[in-house]
């Protein structure tokens, strides 16, 4: 059974948190003012409903007001009045006023440990260098997010592109994307890089290429591969979750080394278990104990530009160090997007996919914002690139992110139906699309509609021409004009789809 008063407490708070804030401020807020000890003891709820309401709706002029009231109630009598104050100065927004009040309670007060509890959460968020000027005084977690934050004000963290990473520093990398495009990313990796000169390659598993560096190499090097998702370095690997062997391979000289080489700034890095979801315990064990054994490293939720990722891998986990560039790099083009849009380094693996011939006419029937054209776009040897989209808006965002990318090449674009196109037959050479896959949006005959995209372009392409699509559905093709060249099953975020090419024939 619940008790009687903190029922009534809870119930308090119900009510007032429905209040607009005008009504509190004005009304409530004097009224729990000139109340004895006792009462606003019982009315102690107001405290925390007013720190939530004036988050929301409160007039950014009466927050110094408000903020004031606070502090005076972080020396009330009563604790539980002291507690919500102390909560509630971070959520209005902090001045430096309300660190030092902070401070001052938690070094003159001496506070029990569950009010010294709510004093480090409220520093947590707000404190800044006067609270790294009491260390002593603070906990390891504490004292691990003020120095993150006091950083990240600072001076922003940057990853240093082109700095040359040494071989000889014995680690792996992991190249990641969508499962089944591990072929398009080694032959991307051999053609791009030098194969025996810069990397070497190791293994391919599943959504992942293994190489290792064989010569020095910058980031930028990496970020020339269009068809992985991300890159990473492997630290090493664990057999089971814990704290302090992930916080070892963190700080491992090798880290440290790729760490301090490679960022300019602060260090500061995430934690993620991409499989696994949050595991918000054990990551707050991990960066403690980071932190404690390099205090070099800190772990910040906000910007960081490192993740420190953990993944399955088989019957142990990789702990791996990756850079994380938002936006990224490769696609900055991608000024505007439409729902659904092609996964960018899809486009680029279905792009490299529909070949070079020199001079080809390149149409996306479904054309969205853009990606496969402009990924084709960008190996050259195009003539012209074609798109169509029964959106107005795809159209105007195919045209934005195509000029974007600052390609210089033909281009035409044109709203409406693909079935209905006026392009005459024989006068394309490849057609590159990823159409719609039948999951936001119901298409009550997919099928249907992939067997017109086959006819069509069975018309419209010339002999030897290409169609290069993401197929959701698989029907068989009962268009003889069109001979299947390729499949690979790739998964697009859920649900898998063949990634098919068909060669048109000459009969």
């Amino acid at each position: 059974m619940k008790n009687p008063s903190a029922l009534a407490s809870k119930n308090l708070y119900k009510s007032l948190r429905s209040l607009s804030w005008h009504e509190l401020w004005t009304a409530h807020v004097p009224d729990f003012d000139s109340q004895d000890s006792s009462s606003r003891s019982k009315n102690a709820a107001l405290v925390r409903a007013v720190g939530v309401v004036f988050s929301e709706s409160g007039r950014a002029s009466e927050k110094n007001q408000v903020a004031a009231w606070l502090r005076s109630l972080l020396h009330d009598s009563d604790e539980k009045i002291r507690r919500y104050a102390m909560a509630a100065l971070p959520k209005i927004g902090s001045v430096a006023a309300d660190e030092e009040a902070l401070i001052l309670v938690l070094r003159s007060a001496n506070p029990e440990a569950r009010e010294k509890k709510y004093l480090a959460r409220a520093l947590d968020k707000i404190g800044g260098r006067a609270t790294l000027e009491i260390a002593g005084d603070l906990s390891p977690q504490t004292l691990l997010k003020v120095s993150a934050s006091v950083a990240r004000d600072d001076s922003p963290t940057e990853i240093r592109l082109h700095q040359a990473v040494d071989s000889h520093l014995n680690f792996q990398i992991n190249l990641r994307g969508r499962r089944g495009l591990e072929k398009f990313v080694r032959q991307e990796l051999e053609e791009s890089c030098r194969p025996g000169e810069v990397f070497d390659f190791r293994a391919m598993v599943p959504g992942v290429v293994v190489v290792t560096p064989r010569s020095q190499f910058c980031l930028s090097d990496l970020l020339s591969l269009r068809c992985c998702g991300t890159f990473a370095f492997d630290l090493g690997s664990i057999t089971k979750l814990s704290a302090e062997e992930i916080a070892a391979l963190i700080t491992s000289s090798t880290a440290l080394q790729l760490f301090r080489s490679l960022t300019q700034g602060a260090i500061r890095y995430r934690l993620d278990f991409p499989a696994m979801g949050h595991q918000r315990g054990l990551i707050r064990e991990i960066a403690n104990r980071t932190f404690a054994l390099c205090s070099d490293l800190l772990n910040d939720a906000r910007s960081a530009p490192w993740v420190i990722e953990i993944h399955p891998k088989g019957k142990q986990y990789s702990v791996e160090l990756r850079p994380r560039f938002s936006p990224d790099p490769r696609f900055s083009y991608r000024k505007m997007d439409v729902p659904a849009a092609s996964h960018p380094p899809l486009a680029a693996c279905m792009a490299r996919l529909a070949g070079n011939s020199g001079q080809d006419v390149v149409w996306d029937p479904f054309c969205g914002s853009g990606l496969e054209l402009i990924e084709r776009g960008r190996l050259g040897g195009v003539k012209q690139l074609l798109g169509s989209d029964r959106s107005a808006d795809a159209i105007q965002i195919s045209r934005s992110n195509l000029e974007a990318s600052q390609i210089p090449v033909n281009a035409d674009f044109f709203h409406g139906d693909f079935r209905h196109t006026n392009l005459t037959p024989n006068s394309v050479s490849q057609i590159i699309t990823n159409p719609p896959m039948g999951r936001r949006v119901p298409i009550p005959n997919l099928e249907g509609l992939i067997q017109d995209l086959f006819d069509t372009a069975a018309r419209v392409l010339i002999p030897g021409g290409t169609l290069v699509f993401a197929n959701p559905v698989a029907p068989q093709n009962l268009n003889k004009r069109l001979a299947l060249d390729l499949t690979e099953r790739i998964d697009l975020g859920g649900f898998d789809v063949q990634l098919q090419r068909y060669i048109k024939t000459t009969k």
